[in-house]
């Protein structure tokens, strides 16, 4: 069973990968993947209920990612209808290729930090699309936002999922994580831009100005007011988590609620068309819903993986035939670029009984939420940014993950020297 479950994995995996070759959307193969390998585990299973109630229990998890996805997604379309990021856009003049990839990197890894990556990655793209004209031209930097949100989500505790998780579990501490994974997050996404500024030339054009429509524009105090709670209920979303111990899709669709009832006192007095296209509902529309379900899919498939035991399999394997513990958590995170990074944490966390901020959790923190940078599925930001820009896995394969995996390198190795330094055990 465990075998032709992780060949349908395999396969559908291939099937993603090669989605442009096959001429199949990697939504259905992410479906069909999942599907199967739940399929055939309660076939084979001598309990269906159980593998029914572990199913039940992962959707819980799923769920909450997918609402926080749709949330997210839904609060950046409505600021981007109300022309709401022309407060950023309109501050950064610049036009020339290499600045402008500093700048987004930089954005990128401090709003990583403090939004999460996913959201970020949701909300970069979003402003790429109003800086870049050329939708070819934008897949360089969209790749860039998906390494540099990783690398600043690895230093925050409400970050990434799993340093959230590490932190929920009281591995690690907030002062001390932040001292210690800063400055390798920060490598992990400078060396790569120091190498793709050798690559980049010239400069690119700006979007051209909206055509007229029938529709009034916003006014500025629309703008400024429909942003300022959008990107608040973002920022406000770790706060909730924090106050309420409620998941983050909970303080994701308050958020929503908040702008949704602000849009419709906005525009109450308009006409129904511009009503309407100002409102959520349109919104929605806009929202990329095949993403969503190949979000799905994947964490399906990946769920099986788990509830068969076959990722604890995976972690044993790793700790009895590496031993060394800096390797370890290296290949761990490597390995996240391939499967979700979340159930290979829960395992870390449940085979090993280190102290609170022992070296191990903080490089896993910093392995885990940086190593699924090198394939464009590996991690919930890369996911949501193939999505919206449609990015191609095999594209991203030859023109970023060598980027990707040097920054990776590059930080695990500041970590540890740092470790070296810090550290006497």
């Amino acid at each position: 069973m465990e075998l032709l479950i992780a060949a349908v994995f395999i396969i559908g995996y291939a099937a993603i990968a090669f989605e442009h070759t096959i001429q199949i959307n990697k939504a259905a193969s992410a479906l069909l993947t999942g599907v199967l390998c739940w399929t055939i585990y309660i076939l084979a299973a001598h309990d269906a209920e159980e593998v029914t109630h572990q199913l039940v229990e992962h959707l819980g998890d799923i769920s909450g990612i997918l609402f926080f996805l749709l949330g997210a997604m839904t609060i950046v379309e409505l600021v981007d209808m109300h022309d709401g990021f022309e407060v950023i856009t309109k501050r950064i003049k610049t036009t020339d290729k290499r600045k402008l990839l500093w700048i987004i990197g930089g954005l990128t890894f401090f709003f990583s930090a403090i939004l999460d990556n996913l959201t970020t990655s949701i909300v970069m793209v979003s402003l790429l699309r109003k800086l870049i004209k050329s939708t070819k031209g934008r897949l360089l930097y969209a790749g860039i936002v998906v390494i540099a949100a990783n690398a600043g989500g690895a230093w925050s505790p409400i970050g990434d999922v799993t340093t959230t998780m590490l932190w929920i579990q009281n591995k690690i501490t907030t002062v001390n994580i932040i001292e210690m994974l800063f400055l390798p997050s920060l490598v992990c996404m400078v060396v790569p831009l120091i190498f793709l500024s050798f690559k980049l030339r010239g400069t690119f054009s700006r979007p051209d100005e909206e055509v007229a429509s029938n529709l009034e524009p916003t006014t500025s105090f629309e703008r400024n007011m429909v942003f300022g709670t959008g990107v608040g209920a973002l920022i406000f979303v770790p706060i909730f988590k924090t106050v309420t111990h409620l998941p983050p899709f909970m303080g994701m669709l308050f958020g929503l609620g908040i702008l949704w009832v602000v849009t419709e006192i906005l525009h109450k007095k308009k006409n129904d068309e511009e009503r309407t296209s100002y409102s959520v509902i349109h919104a929605l529309k806009k929202v990329d819903i095949p993403s969503v379900l190949f979000f799905l899919g994947i964490l399906v498939a990946i769920s099986a993986l788990q509830s068969t035991g076959e990722l604890a399999k995976l972690a044993l394997m790793l700790d009895n035939s590496i031993g060394d513990m800096n390797t370890i958590v290296i290949s761990i995170g490597l390995l996240s670029a391939i499967v979700d990074n979340v159930p290979l944490v829960a395992a870390a966390i449940g085979m090993y009984d280190y102290p609170t901020d022992h070296v191990f959790w903080e490089f896993l923190a910093y392995c885990a939420g940086t190593g699924g940078s090198a394939l464009i599925i590996g991690s919930a930001a890369g996911v949501a940014v193939m999505g919206m820009e449609k990015i191609d896995f095999m594209w991203y394969l030859k023109k970023i993950t060598v980027f990707a995996l040097i920054g990776y390198f590059a930080g695990a190795a500041v970590y540890i020297m740092m470790e070296q330094f810090f550290y006497q055990h």
